[in-house]
Formats: C-alpha cells, sequence, structure tokens
C-alpha cells in the first residue's frame, strides 16, 4: 500500500474492534481478558529489553515482530520464534490490525509517531519508548489522538513507575524543604558521537538493512554507519540529543512532584567545535557535545521555578550543604531541589530522595505513604501499562502526562538549536562563517497552549519537522 494511501485509510479503522481469532489463541489458551497481544516495532537494541520485561509479565503475546535491521533481531526472535517478523509496519497494519489490541514502539525517535498513529487511531492501546516523539508537534499530537480514543498509553520511563519518585513527592508535598524555586538536573551523556560533521562517504547499505525504511521521513542520504545502529541519538534528523535521551528519565522527577506543565521560556548554551586557525566547523546536523539549558515554569503551588540541565561532563554548582566526599545523584545523573527550607536530592535510577545535609535525615520524620506504589523492579513499568490495558489500572507515563513532559524536553532542544543556528551571509557556503560571529544565545519565550515561540519566529519552523514526501503525518 502507497503510504499517502496508507495514512488516509488510517482513519476508516478507527472504530475496528480488537478481535482475536482462534488461530492466534491456540490450543491451551489462556482466556483473552486474561491477555494481552502486541505487535512490537523496533525489536533490538532497547526493543529487545522492552520485550523481555512484557513477556516476564505473564500477561503478553506478540503477534508480530517488526524491525527495519535484521542485525538487531536475534535475541528477541530467540524468546519467541514463532511470532512473525516483518520490515515494513504498514504490512502489519494491513494484515494484523485484528490480531493485536496494542502496540509497543522502541525504534529510533525519528519514526516514533510515524509508526504509532495510525493504530492508536485504530484504538490500540500504546506503549511508546522515551523520547515519545521526535519534536513538540508530534507529541502534542500523540497526547490529543491516546486521549480521542480512550486508549491506554504509557512512555518507556521506568522511573515513572518507580517507588522513589512517590516518596519524593510525598516528602516535597509535606513541606520539609519548603517552596521549591530550582531544579539542577544532569546526566553523563552523550556516550555517543555528537557535535561531529556529517560524513562524506558513501558506504554500502548493510544486506540486512532496509534503508529508505529506516530514514522514514526523515530526507533521503547515503548510508553511513556513523548514523547507526543507537549513534542515530546525536543527529537532528533521528535523534534528540543527550537531552531527548535521558531529559525524560531525569526531568520526570521534578515535572511529576511540581506539576510544572508547559516551560515558559528556555535558553541554551553549548560547546562550539572550531578547526585549524578561527575556523569553526558546521556541525550544527548533530547535537552539540554539551549543553546547558535552562527553563522556566511557573506553579501554582510553588510559583515561578527555574529548572537547569547541565550534559556532556558539564556539571550544576555542588550545594554547600554537601559534605567533601559526599555525592550528589549516582554515576549517570541526577536531580536536585533546592526549596525556601532545604535542599532535597534523587539518584536519576533508583529516585531515591535523601536531604541535605545529610545529618537532617536522622531528624525528619517521614510523611505516612499515601500514593500508591507501582513496582520499579523489572517489569514493572511494562506491567503497569498492561495492567491497564487489561484491567484499567492507572499508569504512571500516561501520554497525558508523557506528552507534555516530552513537550518541556524538546523544548529545551529548540533552545539549543537556536543557540547553533547562523543564518548564511548571501553568497556563502556551510562553513565561511565569519570568524568572530559568536552564536546566538537567546531566550526563547514560548506560548504552551498555542504551541509557538512568540519572540523569535524562526524557532518555530522547529516544532515540527519537515517530513519526506510520502511520509506527511495527517
Amino acid at each position: 500500500m502507497q503510504r499517502r494511501k496508507f495514512i488516509k485509510n488510517v482513519s476508516a479503522a478507527s472504530a475496528a474492534f480488537s478481535i482475536v481469532p482462534s488461530h492466534v489463541l491456540g490450543k491451551g489458551h489462556v482466556p483473552p481478558s486474561d491477555t494481552l497481544y502486541v505487535g512490537a516495532f523496533g525489536v533490538g537494541g532497547r526493543g529487545t529489553g522492552v520485550i523481555r520485561d512484557l513477556t516476564a509479565t505473564g500477561k503478553v503475546k506478540f503477534a508480530t515482530f517488526c524491525d527495519v535491521d535484521k542485525r538487531m533481531i536475534q535475541a528477541s526472535q530467540e524468546m519467541h520464534p514463532k511470532t512473525k517478523m516483518y520490515t515494513d509496519f504498514r504490512k502489519v497494519y494491513d494484515k494484523h490490525l485484528n490480531d493485536i489490541d496494542a502496540i509497543m514502539v522502541a525504534t529510533p525517535d525519528h519514526t516514533h509517531a510515524t509508526i504509532a498513529l495510525p493504530f492508536m487511531r485504530a484504538k490500540k492501546h500504546a506503549y511508546v519508548e522515551k523520547p515519545l516523539t521526535h519534536n513538540i508537534y508530534e507529541a502534542r499530537l500523540m497526547t490529543n489522538v491516546a486521549k480521542e480514543h480512550g486508549i491506554v498509553t504509557q512512555m518507556g520511563n521506568q522511573g515513572a513507575s518507580s517507588d522513589g519518585s512517590r516518596q519524593a513527592r510525598e516528602w516535597i508535598d509535606s513541606g520539609i524543604i519548603g517552596k521549591i524555586e530550582k531544579v539542577d538536573c544532569w546526566t553523563n551523556r552523550p556516550v555517543w558521537p555528537q557535535g561531529v560533521p556529517i560524513p562524506k562517504t558513501n558506504e554500502p547499505v548493510p544486506k540486512e538493512l532496509d534503508w529508505d525504511l529506516w530514514l522514514g521521513p526523515a530526507a533521503k542520504r547515503n548510508y553511513n554507519s556513523l548514523y547507526l545502529p543507537f549513534k542515530w541519538r546525536g543527529w537532528w534528523d533521528f535523534g534528540t540529543g543527550a537531552l531527548g535521551d535521558m531529559g525524560c528519565h531525569i526531568m520526570e522527577t521534578p515535572f511529576g512532584i511540581l506539576d510544572l506543565g508547559y516551560p515558559t521560556e528556555a535558553e541554551a548554551s553549548c560547546t562550539t567545535n572550531w578547526v585549524g586557525d578561527f575556523v569553526e566547523a558546521d556541525y550544527s546536523a548533530s547535537c552539540p557535545a554539551s549543553s546547558v539549558v535552562r527553563l522556566k515554569f511557573n506553579t501554582e503551588a510553588h510559583g515561578d521555578i527555574a529548572l537547569n540541565w547541565y550534559d556532556g561532563g558539564i556539571m550544576p554548582d555542588l550545594p554547600d550543604e554537601l559534605k567533601d566526599g559526599e555525592k550528589i545523584g549516582d554515576n549517570g545523573g541526577g536531580t536536585v531541589f533546592y526549596g525556601t527550607k532545604g535542599i532535597l536530592v534523587c539518584d536519576v535510577y533508583s529516585r531515591n530522595a535523601r536531604l541535605l545535609p545529610s545529618n537532617t535525615m536522622s531528624m525528619f520524620n517521614p510523611p505516612a505513604p499515601y500514593l500508591t506504589r507501582v513496582s520499579g523492579d523489572t517489569g514493572g513499568h511494562q506491567n503497569n501499562w498492561v495492567e491497564g490495558c487489561l484491567n484499567g489500572t492507572p499508569t504512571s507515563s500516561d501520554f497525558s502526562k508523557s506528552g507534555p513532559l516530552t513537550e518541556a524536553v524538546l523544548m529545551g532542544n529548540l533552545a539549543i538549536k537556536a543557540f547553533q543556528y547562523k543564518k548564511l551571509k548571501e553568497g556563502k557556503k556551510i562553513g565561511d562563517w565569519d570568524p568572530f560571529e559568536y552564536p546566538g544565545r537567546r531566550k526563547l519565550l514560548w506560548d504552551g497552549d498555542n504551541m509557538k515561540v512568540t519572540n523569535y519566529d524562526k524557532a518555530n519552523e522547529w516544532v515540527k519537522r519537515d517530513y519526506r514526501k510520502g511520509w506527511e503525518l495527517e
């Protein structure tokens, strides 16, 4: 089916019910009400881990696997050798729409919305890895479609299901550190190439890879091993950089605890790359090697809050209350809440909360737990979604929460792009910059309700991407 015809036919399928045929159930099957039939897209890399965790629930059967790169699928196939394998997600839609109740999408960022939306419009529940989408427009669209069709959704930021994030909220809500004025977040990422030039060599496409399908909505280009696997995260056309990769994990803690909503402004500073003497290289197709992003939010409970993001080896200031030898966060990053009465620190992975100075912990009488816990053990986040699909259990990171979170994260990337962007002088080529024309750190003012930068129109071009012909979202 042609891409455009496929998209136009999606709406006609929106009223379809999920009916599991008897041949799918097989002899001795678990009753349908206790089983979720899933079509999985992107079953290598991170997708393998999600499939493992969904399998561990004991309540999921995989109707189909789909991946454009056969080099990545071995582990998933070994777990489920009888599951039908496809390369093109559209064939899954055409042949198996009524065989599945839900989808799991763990492809590169730039194809999340492309794959998920047709199935969501056909009322299939959706689990989509973080960041939810590649751009702000897609995040808003996914959020709205999920609400419109009443489906159960979950973004793959596992910390949202941790006990630690709930404990931290209970502590902050108790007023132990007062009103929050500032939050610092940081990560050890990127651990892949960023701030690198566009590859100029033309490598042969591996026989196991469908390169055109991998590109999807992105502009056509020659294959190069600098793009994948995993390294796609550092390229704006495919990934969302260190912030997109880890922001939906680390920023989820303050976002959920403080009910942040849309940011009101954003600005960024990034590293620049120089070659030779007084020649600045144009690496704008690639995310910067490191960055600092400053977001501001207005909240009902705490007033204005500044949220600062650090990556690429740049770290926030150490709190004066931190004793010599003590660390903030773990090796992967962390979060520090600065309140009018004290400081609270959360690790990036466990979300375990602690107060500073550390000796105050012995004097602190924490409030009794009152938020519902969702096990953060292996499969806990995935099981939370499965239970939501089967029994209506509220999910920790449904798109009504993770959509706006993703938008806030990607708003930081708009500020990074504004820093990287330079207007070419007439008659000049890329790379022929004025050597003393420093990139433009600028504050972007954001109208979240209308999804618009109000003071720098160029940035509005990055709210939604340019889609390759035939791959437009409708």
